[in-house]
């Protein structure tokens, strides 16, 4: 391995580690070397969206594309992040790392995940279930898989596509949510309530996730820790979110039926949609 390639994999294990801040850093400095390299630009392309620098990393994405990459994890990548900004050109890059290596599950799995979220099931699912059977111990692709059933309104499949993706990562807040979430879907109260509330609690800082717990564990009339929960979100809420914080806690105080209805009718519905919108 080459002085560049040690200095790439440094900087990649930074991102492993969450340090997105160094591995931005890491990358660009590669980038001013090397600068129409299209691996280093779609890295630095993730690295800058981990930040929360969403129009920088559209920008390295495009730069990426504009190279015109064979590598089919490089193009599933890019793919990925420009799907992320409804960039037409996105559905091109991944149909064709699907294409090129059939037997990438990565590839599979970006491709079905993008034909699911732009609700074209049919072709969506086997992609996903490719995927699967490329690599069945993957969280991440059971966890899409499971998004993609339902997207497809195939909730129960859904629910035991989730299962598996928390068996193998039971760390994965935002699996968990959507199977809390899918749960409230299919009138699952207390299956509900337990997924939610142990999701709100691997995520502290998702305001709305701490008021859906809220709401499902008072929805069970067990509210022993439903205004834990309401301040919980309290604590982490902005200016905006504070109406919705006091209309929890209202609805709470007036029992399990108006909880479970503002659950099922207000917050749960749009949560779930919005929660499943989100590329990966």
């Amino acid at each position: 391995m080459d002085d560049f390639d040690q200095a790439l994999q440094r900087a990649l294990v930074l991102g492993d580690e969450g340090d997105w801040d160094g591995m931005a850093g890491a990358v660009a400095d590669l980038v001013e070397d090397d600068p129409k390299n299209a691996a280093l630009l779609c890295w630095l392309g993730v690295a800058e969206r981990e930040r929360g620098h969403e129009g920088v990393a559209y920008e390295r994405f495009r730069e990426a594309m504009e190279l015109e990459p064979q590598d089919p994890y490089i193009l599933a990548t890019v793919g990925g992040g420009l799907a992320q900004f409804d960039d037409p050109d996105a559905e091109g890059l991944l149909r064709t790392a699907a294409l090129t290596a059939p037997e990438l599950p990565y590839a599979r799995m970006m491709y079905g995940a993008y034909l699911a979220r732009e609700g074209l099931a049919d072709q969506a699912i086997p992609e996903l279930e490719a995927a699967v059977e490329l690599a069945p111990e993957d969280a991440e692709i059971r966890c899409e898989h499971g998004v993609g059933l339902a997207l497809a309104s195939r909730f129960d499949e859904a629910l035991e596509a989730l299962d598996v993706a928390l068996s193998l990562d039971p760390t994965d807040g935002w699996a968990r949510a959507l199977l809390g979430l899918i749960s409230v879907e299919l009138d699952r109260a207390e299956e509900a309530a337990t997924e939610l509330l142990r999701a709100a609690e691997s995520r502290p800082e998702d305001v709305e996730l701490q008021l859906l717990a809220a709401l499902a564990v008072a929805a069970t009339e067990t509210d022993e820790r439903s205004y834990e929960m309401v301040e919980r979100g309290r604590m982490r809420a902005q200016e905006g979110d504070l109406p919705t914080v006091e209309a929890v806690e209202e609805r709470i105080s007036e029992g399990w039926e108006a909880a479970r209805t503002m659950l099922h009718e207000e917050l749960a519905p749009g949560a779930l949609r919005e929660r499943l919108a989100v590329r990966p």
